[in-house]
């Protein structure tokens, strides 16, 4: 069953306009209410309209109410979650794998309930009759460039991972009718990324981005928006290592869902990359 409805109201609260938040704001204090109410009962519960609640599920990403009362209903037969928990001065080492165990997996399955389908199927078929991709993320998102590099290269994919903006700028200026642009940025907000994919929509070059679920400049420039979860993170290094496995995880998904539309022409790729490997390994 889809769920997610409700952390998405909560990672978009704050971003909404007010009558919207209003909404939003009453929608989390009373999931259960709204399960059984049309747009103008809700409108009008939260004093504001139901053209708002419309508004609402548009800025959310969804398909009208009903997503997002099918959502917030998978939501309320969850078992109840533990949240992410971070570490304590002095923590044992035993207490923290199990912390970032579970903050690892809760990453993860917030993630899963982000995912817009629709969005997910134009990013696939995109990538499949791309030329060339490009990933480009600065820091720690240039570590999910790059995995996302070797992957795509291991089934004769084309594609570059560079963090020189002035490399990644001369590569857009040249880039064919059929390259892509893949933007990955956990905030949404790097510089760098907001001056390429820029760039790249200036030259008429497709671009996928990868964001934490919200409004974002990286994000509402792209052409295909995919997204990680990023509620309720906790403050010191566990976020930045549960965010790196969320859009890790998104790679593999799209990797996956690429290698069963060309099933047999993946397996050949990667049996013929798995020999060469051994053949450099062999010894004289």
């Amino acid at each position: 069953m889809a769920a997610g409805g409700l952390k998405m109201l909560q990672n978009m609260l704050e971003q909404l306009p007010a009558s919207e938040r209003k909404i939003a704001q009453f929608i989390l204090e009373n999931p259960q209410s709204i399960l059984n109410k049309t747009v103008n009962d809700i409108g009008a519960q939260a004093k504001t309209s139901g053209a708002a609640v419309i508004r609402l599920c548009k800025s959310l990403g969804l398909n009208g109410f009903q997503d997002l009362k099918v959502r917030i209903a998978g939501d309320l037969v969850k078992p109840a979650e533990q949240g992410y928990r971070d570490i304590e001065p002095g923590e044992s080492y035993f207490s923290i794998v199990q912390k970032t165990t579970s903050n690892s997996i809760q990453s993860i399955r917030d993630s899963a309930e982000m995912i817009n389908y629709e969005e997910l199927e134009r990013a696939v078929q995109t990538l499949l009759s791309a030329q060339n991709v490009h990933f480009f993320g600065i820091g720690a998102s240039n570590i999910i460039a790059k995995d996302a590099q070797q992957k795509f290269l291991r089934i004769q994919k084309n594609a570059t991972a560079f963090t020189d903006t002035h490399l990644v700028a001369t590569l857009i200026a040249n880039a064919k009718k059929d390259d892509v642009v893949f933007a990955i940025s956990h905030s949404g907000e790097t510089a760098e990324i907001i001056k390429v994919i820029s760039l790249a929509k200036e030259r008429g070059v497709k671009t996928i981005s990868l964001t934490k679920y919200g409004q974002s400049s990286v994000a509402s420039s792209a052409d295909i928006k995919l997204f990680t979860s990023y509620s309720g993170e906790p403050a010191f290094r566990s976020a930045a290592t549960s965010s790196r496995l969320a859009q890790l995880y998104m790679m593999d998904i799209l990797f996956l869902s690429m290698a069963t539309v060309q099933y047999e022409q993946t397996v050949q790729a990667i049996d013929q990359t798995r020999e060469a490997i051994k053949f450099i390994k062999r010894e004289n």
